[in-house]
């Protein structure tokens, strides 16, 4: 892949006991409900709470039109006997430009991820990470992701699924109002 070439959509992905699809708006009451918890909520950078109205169906209308920064699937555990909506996974391609301004991707995303509070500690996150980095959907050479460092089931995940530390770093929560103390991971492929 060079670094100018278009990176084509991947509709679906199989991941063990669900599969990661494209988010539709029927799944809007269910991304509500979890990513409402406020659990869920402060372990991310950018879902507030309490949920401001119309937050998620404005998510999932982006991410359906393609404006959104990268790609999200949801989690569908449908076929299998689970929820239709276990969780959250995105993809943000790392660009080459100005801030602000889409550029070339340079082969590097960053992994992003949420699961419902019922699905903790079952190896979903860990099922859908490895997935996601397996199919590989935008050729990527490098994947980084960081966690808060009061969430060490996340940083489990990432490791479990072939991540390595690379340091430390805080960002931004929105759910917190306040800047959060982060492990930064990468995964390079050979």
């Amino acid at each position: 892949m060079t670094l100018d070439q278009p990176i084509a959509p991947v509709d679906s992905i199989a991941a063990g006991r669900f599969l990661l699809r494209a988010l539709r708006p029927s799944d809007a009451g269910l991304c509500a409900l979890y990513a409402g918890d406020k659990r869920v909520a402060e372990a991310t950078r950018s879902i507030p709470h309490p949920l401001p109205p119309g937050a998620i169906e404005a998510f999932i209308a982006r991410a359906m039109a393609g404006e959104s920064r990268g790609t999200v699937w949801a989690m569908d555990g449908s076929a299998t006997g689970l929820s239709e909506l276990l969780g959250v996974i995105s993809l943000k391609p790392m660009e080459i430009g100005k801030p602000g301004q889409k550029g070339p991707h340079r082969g590097q995303s960053e992994v992003g991820f949420w699961v419902a509070p019922q699905m903790w500690n079952t190896g979903i996150a860990s099922e859908a990470v490895r997935a996601l980095v397996a199919a590989n959907p935008l050729g990527d050479r490098t994947f980084f992701a960081e966690v808060f460092q009061d969430n060490p089931g996340s940083a489990k995940v990432l490791t479990n699924c072939g991540f390595e530390y690379l340091g430390d770093a805080e960002t931004f929560s929105v759910a917190r109002g306040a800047r959060v103390p982060t492990w930064t991971y990468i995964r390079t492929l050979g």
